[in-house]
């Protein structure tokens, strides 16, 4: 998907807390949507697993989307022709971070 197709959801997000940004994703209607919402996920997880937060502490922090590479395709048309097609493609980056004193605590097995 392009850059500008992801920065519309993106924005919508941005700075937004971890489950209504869930909500959010779930409910709008695009199809860059689907892949923001696997990063986030991915990115709860990874604040939960990693750093030891509960996932209602946390907010979206940093939110950006950058231009990835453009592959460049022909469609053959009429008389021999060939138009080109650009398929773009972006790089999604999304940033947690929540507070460090709703951690979850992990009672070691005795």
């Amino acid at each position: 998907m392009s850059a500008n197709k992801a920065r519309r959801v993106i924005d919508q997000i941005r700075g937004r807390k971890y489950d209504e940004t869930l909500m959010i994703l779930e409910l709008m209607p695009y199809r860059a949507c689907e892949a923001i919402l696997k990063i986030v996920f991915s990115a709860g997880a990874n604040a939960t697993n990693n750093l030891g937060l509960s996932k209602g502490s946390l907010v979206i922090s940093k939110a950006e989307v950058n231009e990835g590479r453009t592959m460049k395709r022909v469609k053959p048309v009429a008389r021999g022709r060939a138009h080109p097609i650009k398929k773009r493609t972006c790089h999604i980056t999304v940033t947690v971070k929540g507070s460090p004193s709703e951690s979850i605590v992990e009672a070691s097995p005795a």
